[in-house]
């Protein structure tokens, strides 16, 4: 009876967490504009991309592997998103940014079903990579972006105050929930990281599977770079910089298990939004950028101790 009361308040500790979080912030921070509707909305903003590239890190984590390049990727496809239009407009823009996410998971994907490298070196090896081809494009300068259309599509309009932004975060975890959670591919997702060998006995091509998510995530990437691109108004090798950090912190924290075969797409959103808040909590009470670097790292010790409890 004990343990199932444990494992119900696990289950919801997330959401309780960003509850207590939001309230101590609230009364700590309420001379200083926390609860200003501007400054909630941009925690929204700052915080859109990390959700899209954490809900495609459900599926990476829940099939028994990681992305580390998901920063670097998003940063590249900010730089070939703004080169794009520049020479061919914005439709040329969402093309090659698309195509640029597309290379880098096929990339990893070969070199990690195929070639038989593990997924952690993989993509930290793309990372580097990633990081190094968008400095050599760019000559590390940021490359403008000069289509109102698409900075207001992708991620600097407003539908009256709301920010377009949080129609991505929407939409994009509605089908991150659908496809995990009722359709046949998030099935064999979970399978495989919940067991590879039963997956595989059970008639699962956990190869492919393997092989899909990881083009999945550096797709998501490469979105949340235009994200950044459009939001920014320009293409920036160290957008993204870090954020491979932050969102595997908020799908940890939102019930995905590092050891595969669990994940939750609502937690996540969830586990992003409190990283978000956390952040900006962070920069309201005038801490220094190192500081909130410490507290950054925290999170992620927490989130792996509460994945190792749940589990």
């Amino acid at each position: 009876m004990l343990d199932a009361v444990s494992a119900n308040w696990r289950q919801y500790i997330i959401y309780i967490g960003f509850i207590v979080i939001f309230v101590i912030f609230a009364v700590a921070l309420n001379d200083k504009g926390f609860l200003n509707p501007n400054n909630l909305l941009n925690i929204v903003r700052q915080t859109a991309m990390i959700a899209v590239m954490a809900i495609a890190m459900i599926f990476v984590l829940s099939s028994g592997e990681i992305d580390l390049s998901v920063g670097a990727v998003a940063g590249l496809s900010t730089v070939t998103v703004a080169m794009a239009i520049a020479v061919g407009g914005p439709f040329a823009g969402v093309a090659v940014g698309i195509a640029t996410g597309l290379v880098v998971g096929l990339f990893n994907g070969w070199l990690t079903t195929r070639v038989g490298i593990p997924s952690f070196l993989t993509t930290l090896a793309m990372m580097g990579i990633a990081k190094g081809v968008a400095m050599w494009i760019s000559a590390t300068a940021a490359v403008p972006i000069l289509s109102p259309a698409y900075s207001w599509l992708f991620g600097g309009g407003n539908l009256g105050r709301i920010p377009v932004l949080l129609f991505w975060m929407i939409i994009l975890g509605v089908i991150g929930h659908i496809v995990l959670r009722r359709s046949g591919f998030g099935r064999r997702v979970l399978a495989t990281g919940g067991g590879e060998t039963a997956a595989r006995y059970s008639g699962i091509e956990t190869r492919n599977i393997k092989f899909k998510v990881l083009v999945i995530s550096s797709c998501a990437a490469a979105l949340a770079g235009m994200l950044y691109a459009g939001r920014l108004q320009s293409g920036r090798f160290q957008l993204g910089e870090g954020d491979e950090l932050s969102v595997i912190a908020a799908a940890v924290l939102g019930g995905t298990s590092l050891f595969g075969g669990k994940g939750t797409v609502v937690g996540t959103i969830v586990g992003a939004l409190m990283i978000g808040l956390i952040n900006n909590g962070l920069i309201l009470m005038g801490l220094e950028f190192s500081q909130q670097l410490i507290a950054r790292g925290a999170i992620i010790i927490f989130a792996v101790a509460l994945s190792q409890k749940r589990n």
